[in-house]
This record gives C-alpha cells, sequence and structure tokens, in this order.
C-alpha cells in the first residue's frame, strides 16, 4: 500500500512512533522545565504532536554530552564512522516513506516533493560516509631543504547546528553527516515548527550505531534563550545556521566573542535569466522548477524572472499555461502538486508582497487571491509587467510566486541580476556556449545553472557569497568546513648525519 492510499488512522500510528521528547547524551528526555509545544499541520491548522521545549539548562546538558563525547569521537577510527553514515542511509532509504509522510504532515509539501527531499537528504549520509575515510594531510621537504612540513586535519570540535523548516532533512543530513565523518559532535536545534523530522533522524542515527552524546537533539520555542549561552561557552568550537540573513547577522557577532568557525546559509534572490536565443521550451521547463520546488519557499527558488523583450511574451504565455496546471491541495491528497505555506505569517508576507507589486504597477497574469481555510494555501501566482524598482524585485518571496521583468541587453541582464545585496544561485537559459562562460565570470553567486533549473547537489559546494552566506556544504568541500588544520614542522632528519662519512 502507498502513502496516497493509507488513512488518518495511517498517520496517527506514524506519529505515535516518532519520538517528542529531547535526545540527550543517547537518552530521550522530557524538557527540564516538562514544557511542551504543539507542531501543527498547516494544511489543516490541527495539532500533530506535542513535542519537548528544551530549556536554556537543556541546552547545557546537551552541550556538556557533546563536549565529554569529543575525545572519544574524535578518535574513532574513520571507516567506523564511515559505516555509521553508510547504515544510517540504508536506514533512512528503507523508511522513506515514513519519513515523507512525516514531512509533509508537518512542513505540508506534496508527498512527491517529500520523497524527492528524502533521496536528496538520504544521499549526504552516503556521500560523506565515502569521504570520511578521505580525510589527508600533506607531507614536503621545506623549500630550504632544513625541515619536514606535516599537515594534518584533525575534528573542529562540537559543533551547534541551527537548522531551517522547509527542508528539515536534508537540512540536518546536509550538516550532521559532514560532522559525524569529521569526528564532530553536535548540538542540533531544529525548527520549531518542523521538529519531528529532526527526531526521526536521530533515532535513525542511533539506531544506526551513533554513540551517545554526539547528536544531541533539542527542539525549543525560545530559539536565543537557548541557543544564546552556548555560543558563549568555551568548550563550542563551530556553529552552523541556515536561514534569514537577518538572524545569520546576528548570529555572527555573538559568536564573535569566542572566534568561533562559523557557517552560514542564509538568503537568496535568485534571478532567472531568459535570453532571447533561449529554448523556451526548455526554459519553462526549468523556470517551473525552479519558482516552484518546495512551492517557493526555498533559498534557491527563482525570486525574479528577467526575460529579453524579444521573447517576453512567448515565455510568459507558456510559463503562465504551466503554472495554471498547479493544484493546491494537502499534500497527502494524490491531486496535490502545491501544499499550503507553513504558517499564517509566512502567507500573509507572500499576499503583501503581491499587493504591494500590483500598487507598485504589476499585473497578475494568475492566481494572487489566497483561498478560505483551514490550511495557510496560496495558489500559483503570476506577475507581469513589473517595474525595476518594485519592492517584490528586493524581497525574498519564499511562496509560489513569479514576478517578470524584462531586460534588453546582456548588460543590463547582468547588472539587473547582480543588483542586490544577495548572491547564493542564478539561473540562465542561453545556447550561447560564450555567453556561458561570461555570466560565470560576470554573475555575483555562489552558484550558476545554466540551462539547469536544479542545481543542489551533495557531491556539489552549496553556498553563496555576499549577505547570502559563508562556507560551503557538501561535496568534498563540505567536510573541509569541521576540520582544522594543523601543520608539524620536523627538523631535518639528516642533519644528524652531517659531517659523517657516506
Amino acid at each position: 500500500m502507498t502513502i496516497e492510499q493509507t488513512t488518518g488512522a495511517a498517520e496517527v500510528a506514524l506519529l505515535e512512533r516518532v519520538p517528542t521528547g529531547l535526545f540527550l547524551d543517547g537518552e530521550w528526555r522530557d524538557a527540564s522545565t516538562g514544557a511542551r509545544f504543539d507542531v501543527i499541520d498547516p494544511a489543516t491548522e490541527r495539532v500533530l504532536a506535542r513535542v519537548a521545549d528544551a530549556s536554556p539548562e537543556d541546552g547545557r546538558a546537551a552541550l556538556d554530552a557533546a563536549a565529554r563525547a569529543q575525545r572519544s569521537w574524535g578518535r574513532t577510527a574513520p571507516r567506523e564512522r564511515a559505516e555509521i553514515l553508510r547504515r544510517a542511509f540504508e536506514l533512512v532509504t528503507a523508511r522513506a516513506e515514513e519519513f515523507a509522510l512525516l514531512m509533509t504532515l508537518e512542513m505540508g509539501k506534496p508527498l512527491a516533493e517529500s520523497r524527492g527531499e528524502v533521496a536528496y537528504g538520504a544521499e549526504f549520509l552516503r556521500w560523506f560516509s565515502e569521504e570520511a575515510p578521505r580525510i589527508a594531510g600533506r607531507y614536503s621537504t621545506a623549500p630550504d631543504g632544513r625541515n619536514r612540513l606535516v599537515v594534518v586535519q584533525r575534528p573542529v570540535g562540537p559543533s551547534l547546528f541551527i537548522t531551517p523548516w522547509n527542508f528539515p532533512l536534508a537540512m540536518a543530513t546536509r550538516k550532521i553527516a559532514p560532522a559525524i565523518a569529521a569526528g564532530c559532535t553536535m548540538v542540533l536545534k531544529p525548527a520549531a515548527l518542523t521538529p519531528l523530522t529532526a527526531l526521526l533522524l536521530a533515532r535513525v542515527l542511533e539506531e544506526a550505531g551513533l554513540p551517545p552524546g554526539v547528536l544531541n537533539v533539542i527542539p525549543t520555542t525560545r530559539a536565543g534563550a537557548v541557543t544564546g549561552p552556548l555560543l558563549k561557552d568555551s568548550r563550542l568550537r563551530k556553529l552552523s545556521f541556515t536561514g534569514s540573513t537577518e538572524v545569520g547577522r546576528r548570529l555572527i557577532a555573538d559568536s564573535a566573542d569566542q572566534v568561533l568557525r562559523v557557517s552560514m546559509e542564509l538568503g537568496g534572490n535568485a534571478p532567472f535569466l531568459v535570453f532571447e536565443d533561449a529554448d523556451l521550451d526548455a526554459a519553462v521547463d526549468g523556470a517551473v522548477l525552479a519558482k516552484m520546488r518546495n512551492g517557493g519557499e526555498a533559498c534557491v527558488a527563482a525570486n525574479r524572472l528577467l526575460v529579453h523583450e524579444d521573447v517576453a511574451a512567448e515565455f510568459t504565455r507558456r510559463f503562465v499555461e504551466r503554472m495554471a496546471g498547479f493544484t493546491a491541495a494537502r499534500g497527502t491528497e494524490p491531486q496535490s502538486t502545491l501544499g499550503p505555506l507553513v504558517d499564517a505569517a509566512t502567507r500573509d508576507k507572500v499576499a503583501s508582497l503581491v499587493s504591494g507589486a500590483v500598487e507598485d504597477g504589476a499585473r497578475i497574469a494568475l492566481g494572487g487571491t489566497a483561498p478560505e481555510g483551514p490550511g495557510y494555501f496560496y495558489p500559483a501566482t503570476v506577475l507581469v509587467d513589473v517595474p525595476k524598482d518594485a519592492r517584490i524585485l528586493d524581497e525574498e518571496i519564499f511562496g509560489p510566486v513569479a514576478p517578470i521583468t524584462t531586460f534588453r541587453t546582456e548588460e543590463e541582464a547582468v547588472r539587473l541580476a547582480n543588483a542586490t545585496p544577495f548572491g547564493l544561485v542564478c539561473f540562465a537559459y542561453t545556447r550561447s556556449l560564450d555567453r556561458g562562460l561570461r555570466l560565470a565570470e560576470e554573475l555575483e553567486t555562489g552558484m550558476l545553472g545554466i540551462n539547469a533549473g536544479v542545481v543542489s547537489n551533495p557531491a556539489a559546494p552549496f553556498g553563496g557569497v555576499k549577505q547570502s552566506g559563508l562556507g560551503r556544504e557538501g561535496g568534498s568541500e563540505g567536510i573541509h568546513e569541521y576540520l582544522e588544520t594543523t601543520y608539524v614542522g620536523i627538523a631535518d632528519p639528516f642533519a644528524s648525519l652531517a659531517g659523517r662519512d657516506a
């Protein structure tokens, strides 16, 4: 039986199997205060579960456990760490339907998208299981021949992870997997809107053989009160955060006292460029993928569609036709291709951006009106004739809304694309190889998709420039975020032979 055929009773049975406590030092516990908070289904506005609400004392206990475990865990053989990750990959894959349904229930995305996230998130476990045994240093002779130079890599140490609600599995595995591979212990604070997936992942890692204290999970509704003291604790060595630029700035500032290693995957304002020589069918396909993945609730979602004026009318006609095919419904329903937004505040922000764009002079070609509840739904929406100074082109939409504006020349397209403090990802459709290479050098972005609407891949470095963040996740680069470099200088081993006969 597939999930589409399951009943409410099956959902209840799944939720009863998911842990709802804190995971501290290998044990499932209640919060020290006994407090709990509600996890809401954004499609029905009903309570799914009540989860332990960690206190500052619980946060300290989590770091205590991570600090105690660091020495022994850091000395664990790379192959042993690799095998734990490989077992976790196999367990997540075997329970893919369970993870998919859970994500759909707490976050809202359609099941097909949830299944895609399970495959994507699990791949980080497999990728870094293969990277763990490949951590390497180097040995060389100093240029003057007097010393030998040895460079070794060692774990950074206890790390704090703060993950967002929009990809509750993949954002956790993208941080946890390289940390395990490198030999770091962790404290994970998942988003309060979607903590259940992270808690289920912790159970899977426990089953895979991860020792107590290596991973500690502390859901909380008081993020600042719980994580703030950890950033001031000298035992913490690393912070990795995925979320808004506004929050990221504050966390970077708070990390300065301890000079923590930080990785920041922050906001985006991705331009989607369609040039006059583009394959329009491919460009429309790519635009739908880039805009509507996760219902637009993604930092890599196309935020601005910049289309050459010679093809704008035809591109828009085809794009509107495709966008009109999305069906908004609860993600467990077979017909659903667009789930709800995650909460009322997100829906209201999206609606405000659309109404503001209309006030600025844009015209609604599709959608634009939120339906009556229950659920935080917003329809697939296309805005045309959007002025280049409209607010909606400057803010991250985080919803299924596509504003279209035009450009005349390649130079103008690059200028418009770069006219933002963000630089996470860009997309461009063109048949010209020369233009593609020029864009790769001229666009201010950490990632670029040429004739591709999706670029995220566990084997590739994910991250941005400017105010979109610091550091990279995934790829061979990802594990280095959790490794420190130590240089050892050794005196010339042949010096003692000086003056002796050969």
